[in-house]
């Protein structure tokens, strides 16, 4: 089949699974719940192949796992604060197995099992932070702001390739990615200004109300802002990754996704860009 044909159906999926799964707060922890451990294993994976390197690929994926779950339990309040303890007991394993099994590099291993975490799990586990909010009645779910990370990301993509291949003469960075192109930033940084005042009219005007999303209390310029936020955190997100495989040596970081690559190929972006949107979100909220 046409390489064409096979990327367009599993990106038609992909997204289909993404915009689904964020309907309902169970299905959301599910999904980025495996979508975390495909991540990390598969990371662990690529490293593991280094020269000294011997990662514990199921402690480090399971512990990922448990933390998304944690963190949808304790920002849904649904746990207390102790359901993090059993993760930290693992933190603590990771950095004390090296005492015994006599690695080629436990200095390797540590940093690797660490990266794992603070690369995948801690930023995938973030929209919790972005989907729970509290409210004066309580904790409510509200997919809105996670899944318009997702929308921000995909739209900057698709403005950055079309301006991008029409437009595009100056390199972004090509050291990492010699396709990208500060035109073709440019454009897709337009698009999701474009994309977010569209969401700035949904939000305000309640038209996913019978989806169950509140209105979030962002002003079309706060909506905007995030965008932005959304495009430059998404842009180094990719670069990082970019720099990742180079150093590997590897031209995909999987298979998993006809078409598409592995799952940091698809989710490299979100790595960066959801903990920056938390984080421009509470500064909003701060002053």
């Amino acid at each position: 089949m046409n390489n064409f044909i096979v990327r367009t159906i599993t990106g038609v999926l992909f997204v289909a699974a993404v915009v689904i799964c964020f309907l309902r707060p169970m299905a959301m922890t599910l999904f980025f719940a495996l979508v975390t451990g495909l991540s990390i294993w598969e990371f662990t994976g690529l490293v593991n192949a280094r020269e000294r390197i011997t990662v514990n690929r199921f402690i480090c994926t399971a512990a990922g796992v448990f933390f998304f779950i944690a963190m949808a339990g304790f920002c849904s309040d649904l746990t207390p604060s102790s359901v993090f303890i059993p993760y930290l007991l693992t933190v603590i394993y990771l950095f004390c197995a090296g005492l015994f099994t006599r690695n080629a590099d436990p200095v390797g291993d540590w940093a690797y099992s660490m990266m794992s975490q603070m690369y995948i799990a801690l930023p995938l586990s973030c929209l919790n932070v972005l989907a729970f909010r509290y409210t004066l009645d309580g904790v409510q779910y509200n997919f809105l702001l996670p899944l318009s990370v997702f929308i921000f990301l995909w739209m900057n993509d698709t403005g950055a390739y079309c301006s991008g291949s029409l437009l595009g003469r100056h390199k972004l960075f090509p050291r990492v990615s010699p396709g990208k192109s500060w035109e073709g930033s440019i454009g897709g940084a337009l698009l999701v200004v474009l994309v977010a005042l569209l969401l700035s009219w949904v939000d305000h005007t309640h038209q996913l109300d019978l989806f169950g999303a509140a209105e979030t209390g962002l002003s079309l310029v706060e909506w905007v802002g995030l965008g932005l936020v959304v495009v430059v955190f998404g842009t180094l997100g990719d670069l990082v990754e970019s720099l990742f495989k180079r150093t590997l040596g590897i031209k995909d970081s999987g298979n998993i996704l006809p078409g598409h690559g592995g799952m940091l190929d698809r989710f490299d972006s979100s790595l960066m860009a959801i903990p920056a949107s938390v984080i421009y979100l509470y500064t909003l909220t701060a002053v």
